[in-house]
């Protein structure tokens, strides 16, 4: 085969093969809309004018992504180790419970020292949180899927016990701690666009957003553009290969797993400090489970993570949106959607990659007979 022919075929998988399985769980979407009695075209309309129509409903979808860009980080840190770290939800729930003790104490605290205070603050936790199934991984050969699962639910159950009995505000019975002091409130991105003459419209998206970005920057410097990162991938692809190479497999792997970890409690910051302002049960809402698949679809790849953080962030909003003009398409049906993008593109995601392949070899083949 021509260099030619070996360049196109370098580009399928990473960009050629994700459109086309997307294009495919959408089409699979357009049927389960028809099924139900809806039109499929006017669905994708109101989903994608409900996701990107305006600014304040481009606000709303990258404040979901946030959450998915963390997260979907957190996977892969670990994935590329080749490990499974299941446990974001529960490093998150930690993480964001440091942060709110800080912000609840910090008082009259400037904004900016409490920012910065809360940066540490929520990775450290994530990281902490981490550390025990990672250290039980490399010392004990516990498995990690399962030690990050179990982790998720003890975080869950410290949480309720906390807010229960301990950080509840006086005199309420909902499960959540008083609201913090406006100092302490992560800025809306919308306030500081104001600030230099730029309107734009009023959404919960914030400066995690930006605090997001540069964590997917300093990831690929880490990976692909440090020692640390070789190894961690080395370990991935082959411990045996590694080991021989003189890379110590406990050390990395607890490593990456805390790294992974504080990844994960920085997501607290966008929903704490961004939005609730105040700490409330269950204020993950899943984003841990739903970074799994984030990393899939992006290919572990901090690019293709906030690609396909983007697009869930979509399917959160303009599916919300999607509900009240349609109603037959629910939140559940909008799940099933979701459903449906992540078993194509990340489970069935080489399904069409030989005849893709096959289809670029032929003109090359032939380019080389003539």
């Amino acid at each position: 085969m021509t260099a030619s022919g070996r360049a196109r075929l370098g580009w399928v998988a990473p960009a050629l093969l994700p459109a086309i399985n997307l294009a495919l769980a959408l089409l699979l979407s357009a049927v389960v809309v028809l099924v139900i009695g809806e039109s499929p075209t006017r669905a994708l309309r109101l989903l994608a004018s409900g996701a990107f129509g305006n600014a304040e409903a481009i606000g709303y979808t990258l404040y979901y992504a946030t959450n998915f860009v963390f997260t979907g980080l957190a996977v892969a840190v670990a994935f590329h180790g080749g490990l499974f770290n299941i446990g974001a939800e529960g490093q998150a729930y930690i993480g964001g419970l440091g942060v709110a003790l800080l912000c609840l104490g910090a008082g009259s605290w400037p904004t900016v020292l409490v920012i910065v205070a809360a940066v540490v603050v929520a990775a450290a936790g994530g990281a902490a949180w981490a550390f025990v199934p990672a250290w039980l991984q490399a010392k004990r050969g516990s498995h990690v899927v399962i030690t990050t699962i179990m982790f998720n639910f003890i975080a869950s159950a410290v949480m309720t016990h906390l807010l229960v009995n301990v950080l509840i505000k006086p005199g309420q019975q909902s499960p959540e701690t008083r609201e913090f002091a406006p100092s302490a409130w992560m800025p809306q991105l919308h306030d500081l666009a104001r600030s230099i003459g730029w309107e734009i419209g009023r959404s919960p998206v914030n400066l995690s957003l930006i605090l997001a970005l540069a964590m997917g920057g300093l990831v690929w410097l880490y990976l692909w553009h440090t020692r640390w990162g070789y190894e961690l991938r080395a370990l991935g692809h082959n411990e045996r290969a590694a080991i021989y190479g003189g890379i110590q497999p406990a050390r990395t792997v607890i490593v990456a797993l805390s790294i992974s970890g504080a990844l994960a409690g920085l997501m607290s910051l966008n929903e704490v400090m961004g939005v609730q302002h105040r700490l409330l049960l269950n204020f993950p809402g899943g984003a841990g489970y739903v970074g799994i698949a984030v990393a899939l679809m992006g290919r572990n790849h901090p690019v293709g993570i906030v690609i396909a953080a983007v697009l869930f962030g979509a399917l959160y909003q303009g599916g919300s949106e999607l509900s009240f003009d349609m109603p037959k398409l629910t939140r559940d049906l909008v799940v099933v959607i979701q459903g449906l993008i992540i078993l194509v593109c990340g489970a069935l995601e080489h399904a069409l990659r030989a005849p893709l392949d096959s289809l670029f070899r032929r003109p090359a083949r032939a380019s080389a007979g003539s």
